[in-house]
């Protein structure tokens, strides 16, 4: 039936005319309309009536996913074509390969004639085809050699300093020199964004927050300036998705400096665009005005690299992502319902919770609030109270606990070392006896192999050891960007997430003590930049008489 159906139908010519933004340099010998001249005069001169063109504006020949040449096959799947025809062998397209699969094979198994003007090519004569092959090979070739230049130029302005991406980040418009500039009307928004971030809310819960104030979204903005459409939904002009708050707290860009190369092509033929190692990349400090500041950039970088799930409710735990378990250094997770008050949250080992590998580490939410901010307060007071001292003591806890550890990697690396020398003198030791014959080849090939599987691995392991002490060694404390934080807040009396981020890196949470006939807890509050404090027992006794 299907066969029937296709001699009913009355076959048209197909004339595929294409050109990309590289081939529009060569003038107008290649554009559409002279493609288009030059087929219908085919056309014509040969009696052809009934035909239909497909167009290509602005795609490479090195992509067959473009719209006019997928719209051309999908006629010619359905028998409605019978003969291709194209101005030249670079129109059709310029990955040899792609091109000989539909000229050589496709087009033959369907019964459709291709025939290329200017080079000479028709399929119904097979004599004048020696040298398509060739000519397709060229193409490429000339496709690559464009991939090239294009990509010398990209890389010279990226060196430069200048900024590649032609899209100015939410926040900002380009100048007409290119320069970014604060946009006034949508960089209170960014500016928000990092706000919201840095006080706990995930991506999903900033974006209900900004469409509940009515805050249109980066493409509404673009339709309100330009016209464009590409990102606008008229039906919910203010509807913020997770994942354009993510890319927004995720742009360097807002510090005020730029970075080239994040992304790359896999090739000129595969248009796939990946994601540059970080060596790869190339950044620029002070380029243009920044909308955050390092501080607030850093935090909400961080709490981004902590995993956290909200609850149920939608709700995300004030010490979600920073709550650990001291024995087993799992995450506690926050339990909540909708029947729990405040005071009956509660904070549970995840570990225990799925496989009851550890205890529960139960801790209520109340609680932990309630220990993190006593100890915030007495880091505060003390740091307000005599600063030279506070860095005195943050600095020896720090260095202390810097050296200790170098000195356990140096101790194992030397020993490492030792061994692998040992390790040498038995593998030459084994071969001799080998090579004399006191030691068969099999038994040569067990042993030799076990001794330089552990040199393999002693060696890995000394890798690891050196950069543990190189870092150790040239590691330092940050105390006065924690004391810039300390001054923002006198006298805290109430813990907020901002605050909490601001200063807390983890909380440790051990298993209560009932020992003493009362449920005691301890945690241990590791700050940013300056680890836990230790505090002197001189100072103890100030703050407890």
């Amino acid at each position: 039936m299907a066969a029937l159906v296709r001699t009913l139908v009355k076959k048209f010519v197909a004339l595929y005319v294409r050109l990309s933004r590289d081939d529009g340099d060569e003038g107008d010998s290649n554009s559409i309309q002279h493609q288009i001249d030059i087929l219908e005069k085919y056309v014509r001169d040969h009696g052809i009536t009934n035909y239909k063109i497909y167009k290509d504006d602005g795609y490479s020949g090195t992509n067959f996913k473009r719209p006019g040449f997928m719209e051309m096959m999908t006629d010619i799947e359905a028998g409605l074509v019978e003969m291709v025809i194209v101005k030249d062998m670079s129109r059709f397209g310029r990955n040899y390969l792609e091109v000989g699969l539909y000229t050589e094979i496709r087009f033959p198994e369907l019964g459709v004639r291709f025939v290329a003007v200017n080079d000479g090519v028709d399929s119904e004569n097979q004599s004048d085809n020696d040298f398509t092959p060739f000519r397709n090979i060229i193409n490429e070739w000339y496709a690559k050699d464009t991939s090239k230049k294009i990509r010398a130029v990209f890389k010279a302005k990226g060196m430069s300093g200048k900024r590649l991406s032609t899209n100015a980040p939410f926040g900002y418009i380009k100048g007409e020199d290119g320069t970014l500039m604060v946009d006034e009307d949508t960089a209170p928004m960014v500016a928000l964004i990092f706000q919201l971030c840095a006080a706990g809310n995930g991506p999903g819960k900033i974006a209900r927050t900004l469409k509940e104030q009515g805050l249109p979204t980066p493409g509404t903005v673009e339709f309100q300036r330009t016209g464009r459409t590409r990102n606008y939904h008229p039906d919910d002009p203010c509807g913020w998705t997770s994942d354009t708050v993510a890319g927004i707290l995720g742009q360097d860009a807002y510090l005020g400096q730029t970075t080239n190369f994040k992304t790359t092509r896999v090739s000129y033929k595969v248009k796939k665009t990946v994601a540059n190692p970080p060596e790869k990349q190339v950044t620029f400090p002070n380029t243009h005005e920044a909308i955050i500041d390092r501080e607030t950039w850093d935090m909400v970088q961080k709490i981004r690299s902590q995993r956290r799930r909200p609850t149920k409710m939608g709700e995300m735990g004030m010490f979600s992502g920073l709550a650990f378990c001291a024995d087993c250094g799992s995450k506690l997770y926050h339990c909540r319902c909708g029947s729990y008050s405040y005071e009956q949250e509660s904070y549970t080992c995840s570990k225990y919770r799925t496989r009851h590998g550890c205890s529960a580490h139960f801790i209520r939410a109340v609680v932990l609030e309630q220990l993190v901010l006593q100890n915030l307060q007495r880091v505060v007071a003390y740091a307000q109270e005599d600063e030279a001292e506070f860095v005195r003591g943050v600095m020896e806890n720090k260095l202390s606990a810097q050296m200790a550890e170098q000195e356990q990697a140096k101790r194992l690396l030397e020993k490492n070392q030792r061994r692998i020398a040992e390790l040498d003198a038995i593998i030459q030791r084994l071969y001799e006896d080998s090579i004399t014959g006191k030691l068969t080849e099999e038994r040569f090939a067990k042993l030799s192999a076990a001794y330089e599987q552990e040199q393999a691995d002693l060696t890995h392991s000394i890798e690891e050891l050196t950069a543990t002490v190189e870092e150790a060694e040239k590691q330092t404390v940050n105390v006065q960007s924690f004391l810039k934080i300390v001054r923002k807040y006198t006298h805290p009396e109430r813990l907020t997430p901002t605050m909490l981020r601001e200063f807390v890196e983890k909380v440790v949470v051990h298993a209560p003590d009932k020992s003493s006939g009362h449920r005691v807890q301890r945690i241990d509050v590791h700050y940013n930049f300056i680890g836990e404090i230790d505090f002197s027992p001189e100072y103890a006794k100030r703050i407890t008489a």
